[in-house]
């Protein structure tokens, strides 16, 4: 009995780099499977336990895991003032925001020549208006203390209110696109999930980090928060499109227009919604802030 329960704790809690290797193999299995043997095959059966087995064991890793996180975190100095300082994240976030959505913007730009399409110069010029933004905000985080020039960061909050209102030109021509031409965003079926996992994470990211940041009363972290809450939101309409085209078959042909039409219409309104209460609010502290001086 006491030999099966060493090889249950075995099996249940393995090495790390056992884990760490499980996971390249369950995703090369379950690739292979989808795209060359199908899911009746003997072999995708395999893939399947392979994968059951990796999950069981991560989500068993991960008590572990979270206290040698916690560990890390305060032990290693770096790791230490990542976590403390909130204009370093930020500053971090922006880069890796700009660099990111600067390669797409001239991705995006290359289809459309190359395709001659409308939707791809859309979303170029959505996420090149997502890199003015980006750029501004992050000359303004270097050496700012958040709160110490409230003029200035309300200055910049109500800029990015201002282009975020712009944008939902692009967004209305891209659902324009959509809807009159009846067309779709063809992604293969793998492609399609791993643009879903993004999409829903960092929908999750962008709404916790808008409440989170909050506590600082700073503008300029809410502007950068509010901008990836909007194109987190944008993702999500692209997704809808895309899944529904994979998926959605020749039933719902008929009914993907109206779908993305009312999914586009939403989400336009929503980032309307968000440039309009940064607009107004940033100018009515601005207001208070003169009248005070005065």
């Amino acid at each position: 009995m006491e030999t099966f329960k060493k090889i249950i704790k075995k099996l249940l809690y393995p090495h790390i780099a056992i884990i760490i290797l499980l996971i390249p193999i369950s995703a090369v299995l379950l690739l292979l499977s989808f795209l060359k043997f199908g899911t009746e095959h003997y072999f995708s059966y395999i893939s399947y336990v392979v994968s059951a087995y990796t999950l069981t064991v991560i989500c068993m890793y991960i008590p572990k895991l979270i206290k040698t996180v916690k560990r890390v975190k305060e032990e290693n100095k770096y790791v230490k003032r990542l976590t403390d300082d909130a204009q370093l994240r930020v500053k971090l976030s922006l880069y890796g925001s700009l660099i990111m959505n600067t390669a797409y913007a001239v991705f995006q730009f290359g289809l459309g020549l190359y395709h001659g399409s409308f939707w791809f110069h859309s979303l170029a010029l959505y996420y090149l208006l997502l890199v003015v933004m980006r750029f501004f905000l992050l000359k303004d985080v270097r050496g700012l203390t958040p709160g110490d020039n409230m003029r200035m960061e309300l200055k910049r909050y109500r800029f990015c209110g201002i282009v975020l209102l712009t944008m939902t030109l692009a967004l209305v021509s891209m659902v324009f696109f959509i809807t009159y031409f009846n067309r779709g965003i063809e992604h293969h079926y793998i492609t399609t999930i791993a643009l879903a996992a993004y999409t829903f994470t960092s929908m999750t990211v962008a709404i916790v980090n808008v409440v989170k940041y909050r506590k600082y009363h700073s503008p300029v972290f809410s502007a950068s928060k509010a901008i990836s809450l909007a194109a987190a939101a944008v993702s999500m309409m692209t997704l809808e499109t895309a899944m529904l085209t994979a998926f959605g078959g020749e039933e719902m042909e008929q009914s993907r227009g109206l779908m993305t039409l009312l999914t586009g219409v939403g989400v336009c309104l929503f980032v309307v919604a968000i440039a309009i209460y940064m607009i107004t609010k940033s100018t009515r502290e601005l207001r208070n802030i003169s009248k005070d001086v005065k």
